[in-house]
């Protein structure tokens, strides 16, 4: 697997178990326990409307209320969990309705929690439900006399407005759960693909490799073998025969290795065309580099590289194209036409250009996205032509200074 595979496989497993933590865990229950502050109101208007055991009953039917609230991690996590969250929402409205003769009004706060309950498992077909909720809280107060007093209006007049707020603002927030959950999947997945994919590509590769040269080696040694009591002359012949075979598959594997890591124009355009896609940009890349010339193939990869790899991580763009020439290479992209935070990858691309004797230019767009371009000079990289004696020298010192770097 690329060494470089082993960080990047860890921070996707980070990041998927940081997201896990705050889906389920003690972090879950303290959020769910932060909206029972609001109770303390319920409790007032008990107090104020309640005495002697009426009272009582008024904060055990609370307290009831409140500890059901909280096991709704254990009610989402079970098997049968659509029964059991029905059973377990029955369960919050009738303890609702039971707490209305001892705290009046703001007995309705708990229709709040009703609310967040119903956004959560339906997501946009709980509207009619908030809106029967959000009518009762403006009604019932209404309708029964007994309840105006001070504190009871209070809550008439915000229960019923807070009831449909707190619903949209469920539905917000469980919209971007959902989508950092559905995010954290497709991570995780894409990781162990991206591992799967380089063992099976490496396994492939030495297989193709090693698998004619091993199969040479193992006959011409068994040849030998047989030829040694015989005929000494030919069993060394073979034997040296099997130590060149042996180097060469060495040398084969080193440069398969390496070729993992070195980078060329190509498979950067395929590697690059696979992530915007994976992305959700709009990817406008050659699926050839013939028109390149050989000399900045290398080159033009590494640009191709470090662009895109900018254009995924700051340009929020939704298309970026590639454009090719023998002598020059060109990035665009539709983005913010920010420029990317100051690091090593623009400032080493620069430097690599820099050393082949090209110039690279990076910045905005009009009216919107960014750029970036590498040209090379024709006069470094092309062949002279027939009786072009003058140049050819310098042409050739510097196409040799351009591939040393």
């Amino acid at each position: 697997m690329d060494p470089k595979g082993a960080p990047q496989a860890k921070a996707e497993a980070e990041w998927v178990a940081t997201q896990r933590k705050w889906t389920w865990g003690w972090r879950r229950l303290v959020l769910l326990a932060i909206p029972l502050v609001y109770l303390i109101y319920v409790v007032g208007s008990v107090r104020q409307n309640s005495h002697g055991g009426a009272a009582v009953a008024g904060y055990a039917v609370l307290a009831a209320f409140a500890a059901c609230w909280l096991a709704a991690p254990l009610v989402s996590a079970a098997e049968a969990s659509s029964r059991l969250f029905w059973v377990w929402y029955a369960v919050l409205v009738v303890l609702t309705v039971a707490e209305l003769p001892f705290a009046h009004a703001a007995g309705l706060v708990l229709c709040v929690f009703i609310t967040i309950a119903t956004v959560v498992r339906l997501g946009a077909r709980s509207a009619p439900i908030v809106a029967v909720l959000a009518l009762t809280a403006l009604l019932v107060p209404v309708a029964i006399g007994s309840w105006h007093d001070s504190l009871a209006a209070a809550f008439d007049t915000v229960t019923p407005v807070a009831i449909p707020v707190v619903a949209l603002t469920m539905f917000a927030v469980m919209q971007v759960v959902r989508a950092n959950q559905a995010l954290a999947e497709a991570r995780a997945e894409l990781a162990r693909l991206a591992a799967e994919n380089e063992r099976i590509r490496i396994a492939r590769d030495l297989h193709d490799l090693l698998g004619h040269s091993l199969t040479t080696i193992t006959v011409k040694a068994g040849l030998a073998r047989r030829l040694g009591s015989a005929d000494p002359g030919r069993a060394v012949n073979q034997i040296a025969e099997v130590e060149e075979l042996s180097r060469r598959a060495l040398a084969d594997v080193r440069a398969a290795v390496s070729g993992y890591r070195d980078v060329t124009l190509v498979s950067e355009l395929a590697r690059g065309r696979e992530l915007l896609r994976a992305a959700g940009i709009a990817a406008d890349l050659p699926t050839a580099a013939d028109v390149v010339d050989p000399a900045n193939q290398e080159l033009f990869g590494w640009a191709v590289r470090e662009g895109l790899t900018n254009v995924l991580r700051h340009s929020r763009a939704s298309s970026c194209a590639v454009r090719l020439s023998p002598y020059s290479m060109e990035i665009t992209d539709d983005g913010i036409g920010a420029a990317a935070p100051a690091g090593n990858g623009l400032r080493g691309l620069r430097e690599r250009v820099a050393a082949a004797g090209g110039t690279l230019d990076a910045g905005p767009r009009e009216p919107r996205g960014w750029q970036l371009r590498v040209c090379m000079p024709a006069a470094v990289t092309r062949r002279p032509a027939d009786g072009d004696s003058g140049t050819a020298d310098a042409a050739a010192s510097a196409a040799g200074q351009g591939r040393g770097h």
